[in-house]
């Protein structure tokens, strides 16, 4: 049989409740009750993140879970004074990182052209941190899918000293922190009023 005269694949549809969990009926938490978030639930976010899209399979995408007293003493300083209360009462809190050697995993991940890659990248630090950065920011899309899927709410957070997280959490390491993540289930009265979406009309076009 041809290619051509080939059936297409038939791919699952998501039902109705798994697009409300996902989409239409998730929500930015502002608070978080005080029930601990499992360190298995943590290792299901990343077991669903991980499957995320991104060039040439480079995955640069790394994860820092806060979830001790200690260390979210060492995230607080380095929070906007406005996020800082918000983010200190969740019961975990993801610091979302690029690894800008992410080339280094490429004979893992593209096993058929990795080291060809790996060494492509080798000398170009500022390619890879622009690749490091757009591609972990596409996975983060996913990541915080990931977590609404595990049954928790997530608040993702960009008020922060950057280069004060890198240097408390990844010094000497090749990671930079680039979103915060609070973690946990919803507290009282957690949601800010529903806000509404850019119309259809301005946002999509068709050629």
């Amino acid at each position: 049989m041809s290619m051509t005269n080939r059936e297409p694949q038939a791919l699952d549809v998501l039902d109705d409740a798994g697009r409300k969990v996902l989409f239409t009926e998730a929500r930015t938490a502002n608070t978080f009750a005080e029930v601990a978030v499992a360190d298995d639930e943590l290792a299901m976010i990343w077991e669903l993140a991980r499957w995320s899209p991104s060039a040439a399979n480079g995955q640069p995408l790394r994860v820092l879970f806060v979830r001790t007293p200690e260390g979210k003493e060492r995230l607080g300083p380095h929070l906007d004074e406005g996020n800082r209360a918000k983010t200190l009462s969740a019961p975990a809190v993801a610091v979302l990182a690029y690894d800008v050697d992410f080339h280094e995993q490429m004979p893992t991940v593209f096993p058929a052209r990795g080291e060809m890659l790996r060494a492509a990248f080798a000398d170009q630090s500022e390619k890879r941190e622009s690749l490091a950065a757009y591609n972990s920011a596409l996975q983060t899309g996913v990541f915080l899918l990931a977590v609404r899927a595990a049954g928790l709410a997530a608040g993702p957070m960009a008020g922060f000293d950057r280069a004060g997280v890198d240097e408390e959490f990844f010094a000497g390491t090749s990671w930079r922190s680039h979103l915060v993540v609070n973690i946990g289930h919803p507290g009282a009265d957690p949601w800010f009023p529903r806000l509404p979406r850019v119309p259809v009309d301005d946002a999509v076009a068709y050629a």
